[in-house]
């Protein structure tokens, strides 16, 4: 009986370092003021780097945070755009804005002949067509908000409006406002069917910016402008920026204005880059465009000063992460 006993109880003892074995293995977790906890130690499966997905640029966010009014990343917060569709829409905005040109081209030719012999410098017939042309255009694929139309000066006063260069449609967007401006622009624009013959009948100014001369012939005509009474309007950076970030001021806006004795009025453009990037004309996104107009800066006779004065009036409009260094100037584009 006692041998039968002892083999029941050697059996029983293997069984329990059996299931000892089988039990998977516990750590302890030590915390201070605590007791002991037992943890079961779990495998974790860790993802190849290859599957990691890649951010896109940092600056492509940046332009569509702004204009999507979402927190600008170090993360992936902005919503990414589809770029099939934005495709899409910009043939359709395009072709939209050819078809529309034609016949108000053809209205601006009518009228030419009379225009330049009764209102040469402002051209506002042909003018009211551009703006008639720009809002139809982007009526049917973005909206834009005006804030502070109150600072606009009245359409007959001659000033220097300065603004913010982002993207192909800051032009379209600023037609909005619905002043007579002369705006500068490069001599190929000129040469673009239709709308860039449209641009020279309604007498905005042509610069080659690689062209000491042609720089000079273009500011002498912004002050003869002036001089007639019709607005100008410059973008001050010179050209287009690549990641929306606002770059340096060049003097030329500002030696003009004060040359002329007129008042700057400095405008701040919000989404357009994030709409239509620049280098990415073939891409509309969704979206919308704020235009937003400060107070005048009263005449002065110093150009340092008023360019100072407007660059802080439109970075103020800016989120800190789209204003460039004021001493970073955007190079020259012929």
């Amino acid at each position: 009986m006692a041998s039968v006993m002892r083999r029941s109880s050697l059996a029983q003892a293997a069984t329990e370092r059996k299931s000892m074995l089988l039990r998977p293995k516990m750590t302890l977790l030590r915390m201070p003021g605590l007791t002991a906890l037992p943890m079961e130690r779990r495998p974790v499966a860790v993802a190849p780097s290859s599957a990691m997905p890649e951010l896109p640029a940092r600056s492509s966010l940046v332009c569509h945070a702004a204009a999507a009014s979402v927190p600008l990343p170090g993360s992936d917060s902005a919503p990414q755009p589809n770029v099939l569709f934005a495709k899409i829409r910009a043939i359709m905005f395009f072709a939209w804005s050819f078809l529309l040109s034609l016949p108000l081209f053809v209205t601006m030719m009518v009228m030419a002949p009379l225009v330049l012999a009764f209102d040469k410098y402002r051209r506002l017939a042909q003018h009211f067509v551009n703006n008639l042309w720009a809002c139809a255009s982007t009526a049917p694929f973005y909206k834009v908000t005006i804030i502070g139309r109150e600072n606009l000066p009245p359409p007959d006063k001659p000033v220097v409006y300065v603004a913010n260069h982002q993207s192909f449609l800051d032009i379209y967007s600023l037609f909005h406002l619905q002043r007579p401006f002369k705006f500068i622009s490069k001599t190929s624009n000129f040469l673009i069917p239709i709308i860039g013959w449209s641009m020279f009948l309604t007498g905005h100014v042509m610069i080659n910016r690689v062209d000491r001369r042609s720089q000079l012939k273009c500011l002498q005509q912004c002050r003869d402008l002036l001089a007639e009474g019709a607005p100008v309007l410059f973008f001050p950076e010179g050209t287009r920026s690549l990641d929306c970030k606002m770059a340096g001021f060049k003097k030329g806006a500002f030696s003009v204005a004060a040359k002329a004795g007129v008042e700057v009025v400095p405008i701040t453009l919000l989404g357009t880059g994030a709409l239509m990037p620049s280098g990415k004309e073939s891409q509309l996104r969704p979206g919308q465009v704020t235009i937003v107009v400060h107070k005048p800066l009263p005449a002065s006779k110093d150009a340092d000063k008023l360019c100072d004065a407007a660059r802080v009036a439109v970075a103020s409009s800016l989120p800190p992460e789209l204003v460039g260094s004021a001493t970073e100037m955007a190079p020259d584009e012929q």
